[in-house]
């Protein structure tokens, strides 16, 4: 992927039949940034990643990856293209196939060719990084605990040796320790690989420990856009819904 890069969002519409999720939406995620995507349950958090991996097809606006080589509409196209981008996603609820052992999920994850080229140096990598993925390589994917299947959810997606990382919300299900170790981790891989990465989220103490700036997305609209996690703490809905002020 070429340098100076970002994804754009622009007025997209979006839902299921005749049910809209996504309301004139629009944000934009420079190379390099940590963005965290804030909104409680039902207010459209996970189709807009959907939409942007090209699992959702959206009604109406743009979306697309500008780099100083040009402009890439996404819109439209499948999403294994999305990923041959160097654009991935770890989906909320995991996703993985839990009668394949990890080591067998962190393979799948290898897909795109320039991934499967260094799939054994990524492997190890990846089993570096946890460490307890690599103490259960052979176990089935279904029988790791909540903590563990999250763990490798994000290990499967970096296989895939993105540039751009999306998670949709990585917190669910995990006790507060294993949130912040999650999170931490998510911090690690950004800084050393110099990742993208658009997060959303419900947990706005963990999410702002690594965000550089966030949206705040209610009933499927873009409220508010603050341009640092200290503008985010001083919006009205965020003291209301996290922050009990």
């Amino acid at each position: 992927m070429a340098n100076n890069y970002k994804i754009v969002v622009d007025n997209v519409d979006a839902g299921y039949g005749a049910v809209r999720v996504l309301h004139q939406v629009s944000m934009t995620i420079h190379e390099g940034e940590t963005v965290v995507l804030l909104g409680t349950n039902g207010n459209g958090k996970s189709t807009l990643m959907k939409c942007i991996m090209g699992l959702v097809q959206p009604d109406a606006g743009e979306i697309y990856l500008e780099t100083d080589g040009g402009r890439v509409d996404l819109m439209g196209k499948p999403p294994e293209e999305i990923v041959h981008l160097g654009i991935t996603l770890v989906p909320e609820g995991r996703r993985l196939f839990p009668k394949l052992s990890v080591e067998e999920n962190l393979l799948l994850g290898a897909y795109r060719a320039d991934a499967r080229r260094e799939m054994d140096r990524n492997l190890r990598f990846c089993c570096d990084t946890f460490p307890v993925l690599n103490e259960r390589r052979k176990q089935l994917a279904g029988s790791l605990s909540g903590g563990e299947q999250q763990m490798l959810a994000v290990a499967r997606a970096m296989m895939s040796q993105p540039n751009i990382l999306l998670v949709d919300e990585p917190s669910i299900g995990l006790a507060p320790i294993l949130v912040s170790h999650l999170i931490a981790k998510i911090k690690e891989l950004q800084e050393r690989y110099g990742l993208t990465v658009l997060m959303t989220e419900q947990n706005f103490h963990q999410a702002t420990k690594i965000a550089d700036r966030g949206y705040i997305l209610v009933e499927g609209r873009i409220v508010f856009e603050g341009q640092s996690t200290a503008e985010l703490s001083e919006h009205e809905f965020v003291k209301k819904y996290y922050l009990s002020v």
